[in-house]
């Protein structure tokens, strides 16, 4: 599996697969299990889903860091990739995790889909 590099190349992958309504529910289900309120409308727009997840991200890492770190456990995000990026600028941080953990849970949904 090639994992895509950007976020709309995932988003327009997911459309083309009929994947996109079962990434929100995946995302919900992960945001849920790691006690975080975060309730995704079926019909988000991706623009939406960007904003509201790297809106989300930013929040936990600046108010609530051990549930930031709770949510990249139950996420399954690779503790190297989160460490190779650059801390030095919280916002541009908050994006670069939030785009790895939907590419993690991009991973989650495609396996569920092809296996």
């Amino acid at each position: 599996m090639n994992l895509p590099s950007t976020f709309e190349a995932l988003i327009t992958e997911a459309n083309q697969l009929n994947l996109y309504k079962k990434l929100l529910l995946q995302l919900n289900k992960d945001f849920l299990l790691a006690n975080i309120f975060f309730d995704l409308e079926e019909e988000i727009s991706p623009s939406n889903l960007k904003l509201l997840l790297h809106e989300t991200v930013y929040k936990l890492i600046q108010e609530n860091f051990s549930e930031y770190l709770n949510l990249l456990y139950i996420v399954d995000v690779s503790e190297k990739q989160v460490k190779a990026l650059d801390g030095s600028d919280t916002l541009k941080l908050s994006e670069a995790v939030s785009f790895l953990i939907l590419k993690r849970v991009w991973q989650k949904v495609w396996f569920r889909n092809r296996y």
